[in-house]
């Protein structure tokens, strides 16, 4: 069968095609690489990633994948198998990678840890495998290439590099986003900067999803956005799975379970799918972060599947929002840092992003801190707000949209929207702030 019949359009299909597109290409050439890391020599040990690869495998295997397998690799090994992948990727149509086990992000790369590997300063990072080097070998595969990463997990030995680091680099919590490449899907088991549960089970929580799923006869963006959504449930909506998708097409790895052609007949206006946009939407409402995000989100899509999503980040942002005058008044309030402020943020270089310094004019009024700079044509703007309590500890939340690529991680376009937030310490005329997610970033607040 052709990679053709794996994707059905909306359109009217023979029935000869439309049975073809029933169960798993027989023709169509599917390649998997599979690790599961946990018998750590020189950091913590993770009971699940053998379970998690040996189950992941078995699943692959059903749905007609050649599976290349490997547990508990040393260094020596886990090169041997990328490299046998990169190889068997170049033939394939379709071509996944998942991955269970510790990994880190040093300057906005991510890495994965062997099980002999050692970290006593950045030098050691070269016996780790580079994910930017795995996304490059999928995109060897001429249809579809996926990529899944159970790997947030707390890793000590990244805490020993943060204390051996030069000043300028940064090892951030979890891992760094990545954004896919056409025709990708990128799957982490929670969001990029967050660290995830191993659980206490056979396997991970995210694994538990992924293997409810994936032999499912539905869509491949579908499956994915149920284990999410099923990760998320599970975790008490503390641990959300990151998703990037840029697929054109439906794909199936298990094909439709039926299919009903209808006989012919004067063919009706195509109906118009009113969650089409609903995920571009979503990623541009979570970037953002805002209520009146979410809330635009609800209401323009409120039975599609990131509603419930949205319903619960909603209700979390007014809880804080009805919190916020309880803790200010338990403070003994906060007028004493009212003023012009200015804002000065530094961000030095990460990866292959440039650093910079922007300031930023700002003002406290009646304890209420917002800051900003507009760039031009909606691209390079950003504004930061919060509130300041009597004790001056506070953190503020920031929104904008990118600038020139060159100064963004993964060189994003310009004009792309962005949030992130700020730990933050006041006194009375003098304040510092440090960046928390993707990318390590100072602020210096000065009272005029």
């Amino acid at each position: 069968m052709s990679a053709l019949s794996r994707f059905c359009s909306t359109g009217f299909c023979l029935t000869f095609l439309a049975l073809l597109c029933i169960g798993p290409a027989s023709a169509e050439t599917r390649v998997a690489l599979v690790i599961g890391n946990g018998a750590y020599v020189s950091t913590a040990q993770l009971p699940n990633p053998s379970h998690d690869a040996e189950d992941v495998a078995s699943s692959l295997k059903r749905s007609g994948f050649e599976v290349i397998q490997g547990v508990d690799l040393r260094q020596a090994d886990m090169q041997d198998l990328t490299i046998r992948f990169a190889r068997a990727a170049s033939r394939a149509d379709v071509a996944v990678f998942y991955y269970s086990g510790h990994a880190m992000q040093y300057n906005g790369v991510n890495y994965l840890m062997p099980v002999d590997a050692t970290l006593t300063d950045e030098a050691d990072l070269k016996r780790f495998v580079r994910v930017d080097d795995i996304v490059n070998d999928l995109q060897q595969a001429k249809n579809l290439r996926i990529l899944v990463l159970d790997s947030c997990r707390d890793n000590p030995l990244a805490d020993m590099l943060k204390r051996s680091a030069t000043r300028a680099a940064s090892v951030g919590r979890g891992l760094s986003k990545v954004e896919a490449p056409r025709g990708t899907i990128v799957s982490f088991s929670t969001q990029s900067g967050q660290v995830a549960a191993d659980g206490t089970g056979r396997n991970s929580p995210y694994t538990t999803a992924f293997l409810k799923h994936i032999e499912e006869p539905h869509e491949i963006g579908d499956i994915f956005r149920d284990i999410s959504s099923d990760v998320y449930d599970a975790s008490g909506k503390t641990q959300l799975p990151e998703l990037s998708l840029s697929i054109i097409g439906k794909f199936y790895l298990n094909g439709p379970v039926s299919v009903t052609v209808a006989p012919a007949a004067p063919q009706a206006a195509p109906k118009v799918d009113p969650c089409a946009s609903a995920e571009a939407h979503w990623k541009a409402a979570d970037t953002i972060g805002t209520l009146s995000a979410f809330e635009d989100h609800l209401a323009r899509f409120p039975s599609c599947s990131f509603a419930s999503l949205a319903k619960a980040r909603i209700d979390g942002l007014k809880q804080k929002v009805a919190l916020a005058p309880a803790t200010n008044a338990r403070a003994g309030g906060s007028k004493e840092f009212d003023g012009n402020w200015d804002v000065t943020l530094n961000c030095p270089p990460s990866g292959k992003a440039q650093g910079f310094t922007r300031p930023l004019a700002g003002t406290v009024t009646n304890g209420v801190f917002h800051a900003e700079v507009q760039g031009k044509d909606g691209a390079n703007r950003l504004e930061i707000d919060g509130q300041i309590p009597a004790d001056g500890k506070t953190t503020l939340s920031a929104r904008g949209t990118t600038g020139a690529s060159a100064y963004t991680l993964n060189n994003v376009a310009p004009g792309s929207p962005y949030a992130f937030t700020v730990d933050a310490q006041f006194d009375r005329t003098r304040g510092t702030g440090k960046r928390n997610e993707a990318r390590a970033c100072n602020l210096v607040f000065v009272k005029r």
